[in-house]
């Protein structure tokens, strides 16, 4: 999600430039290889529960973000590794065969606000 918003309240514009990136770099691909059958996406996750993040969450800093992230989350949580399966299911599969240049916000609603 961060190639779309900017992240609070972490200062992170280098890591936010580079997810905007990969947003341009997906649809650049996507337009230039579509002639050979080659479709280009890309998944956008929000906060997700993992071994680097845990480490974080273990700090005093860690302690102090989540409330803040979670409060901006409508899910209300975090997601797994396992809430991103469905999205990655779907484009490996012949159902998405006519999208390509196209980005799978999986953020618990982040980004509606």
């Amino acid at each position: 999600m961060s190639g779309h918003i900017v992240n609070t309240p972490q200062n992170q514009c280098a890591y936010n430039t580079s997810k905007a990136g990969v947003l341009h770099l997906t649809r650049s691909l996507a337009a230039e290889w579509a002639p050979k059958n080659i479709m280009v996406n890309s998944i956008s996750p929000g906060y997700t529960k993992t071994d680097l993040v845990d480490k974080l969450l273990i700090t005093p800093e860690g302690k102090t973000i989540l409330p803040k992230w979670l409060e901006r989350v409508p899910m209300g949580r975090m997601a797994t590794t396992e809430d991103l399966q469905g999205g990655v299911v779907y484009l490996a599969s012949p159902s998405s065969d006519y999208m390509t240049g196209a980005d799978l916000s999986i953020d618990g609603g982040y980004c509606c606000w």
